[in-house]
């Protein structure tokens, strides 16, 4: 299926340094099967032109030896509403956090985002979920229209089936609205992050503070809603994505039944599997898996499930994603680099592979003919230290 939001190199972004002809040179350019040591030339925003060799032309940025690779595409991050809400029930101004926002996943390297955004409320009990993603949308989109970021944005709709009303906020959403993903989200008590409920508890109870009896009550609310919406609300997100033309995915998958059920209804990739089990269904099905970045770089995950360390050394992790730290996804290419021994292969988890899973073919890999959106990297040990970050050849950070 075709995507019907746009990924025309047209998408504005904010010029704050111009220039028709960018020329990195003396570097090491990460292309999509091998290192190459050579030069890249961008001009009006595109990939004109790669050569192999030292020389640095007139006017070339001398990289001295440094990586240069393509611009981070992340496809799942809580960092915008992370600066929406930088505190329980601490509302902030949106188009400053939005700003903030963009401006902090450019300096980590990211061009490409898909700002994820919860569809699916619920407007009782104490731990409520106010819908926001409507308005937030339309003013992130308002602010992309008049050139305020500096990169890349869509948006990822997390479809929370555990809610009263899943349905009729997608209906809020249209074909215009560049909404690239829409994800699957079932957080039942007892099942998939939170098959421990002690996770829940702990996740839950910090961020609201509840007592052991609202805790109580608050599973037995999600539960409640599960049994009266859940098989509603997953048929209809699903219906929702295909109207809206986006890649569908799945989250939290556990078990080879919960994939089974994710290929019918026609995923894209699966987002953070809990088990090797259900990443081997995944690969049997050839969906497509993503893990969390600071999975990696912890060295697992913070709610007890399967680490993505250990899908990576067994061939079944295709994707990573910053999740909720944005500079954790440039450091996890570099780590999964030192796990693989292949250093394109491991670039490609951040960057081609996820903007192939989204149909984004115009950007992911350097080739003449793509967006020039580049990273320059150099390696300080077994650290990933970013130089200089450019969209469609502007410099962003």
């Amino acid at each position: 299926m075709t995507s019907t939001f746009s990924s025309s190199p047209s998408s504005q972004t904010l010029r704050s340094d111009l220039s028709s002809n960018l020329c990195l040179a003396n570097a090491q350019l990460v292309l999509g099967d091998r290192v190459l040591k050579g030069a890249v030339t961008i001009e009006n925003g595109i990939i004109c032109n790669i050569s192999e060799g030292e020389h640095i032309p007139a006017g070339a940025i001398n990289c001295e030896n440094d990586f240069v690779i393509p611009g981070l595409v992340e496809l799942h991050t809580d960092n915008l509403e992370r600066h929406i809400e930088p505190r329980p029930d601490v509302d902030w101004p949106h188009l400053p956090a939005l700003i903030a926002h963009d401006a902090e996943i450019a300096s980590t390297g990211i061009t490409t985002v898909f700002d994820a955004l919860r569809v699916g409320s619920i407007h009782s009990g104490k731990v409520g979920y106010r819908d926001y993603a409507r308005k937030l949308a339309d003013e992130l989109l308002t602010a992309r229209a008049e050139g305020m970021f500096k990169i890349s944005h869509f948006l990822h709709l997390r479809a929370e089936i555990c809610s009263e009303t899943l349905l009729e906020e997608l209906a809020t959403f249209g074909t215009s609205d560049r909404v690239g993903i829409v994800s699957l989200m079932d957080h039942t008590p007892g099942q998939r992050q939170f098959r421990d409920l002690s996770v829940l508890k702990t996740y839950v109870g910090k961020k609201r503070g509840l007592s052991d009896q609202e805790f109580k009550d608050h599973v037995e609310k999600l539960l409640s809603l599960q049994k009266r919406f859940g098989a509603t609300h997953e048929a209809g997100a699903v219906s929702e994505a295909l109207r809206l033309g986006a890649v569908l995915a799945s989250h939290d998958d556990t078990t080879e039944d919960h994939v089974a059920t994710s290929f019918a209804n026609g995923i894209g990739f699966a987002e953070f599997p809990t088990t090797i089990e259900a990443a081997q269904a995944c690969r049997t099905r050839g969906i497509a898996v993503m893990m969390g970045a600071p999975n990696l770089i912890r060295g697992g995950s913070h709610s007890g499930n399967v680490a993505a360390s250990d899908l990576a050394r067994t061939d079944l992790l295709d994707i990573v994603s910053s999740d909720y730290v944005p500079s954790a996804l440039l450091a996890a290419a570099f780590r999964l680099a030192q796990i693989w021994n292949d250093l394109p292969r491991a670039i490609a988890t951040v960057t081609h592979n996820p903007a192939k899973a989204v149909r984004l073919h115009d950007r992911g890999i350097l080739a003449t003919g793509l967006r020039g959106d580049v990273l320059r990297v150099r390696k300080l040990g077994q650290t990933a230290l970013l130089c200089g970050v450019w969209s469609q050849g502007n410099k962003v950070g």
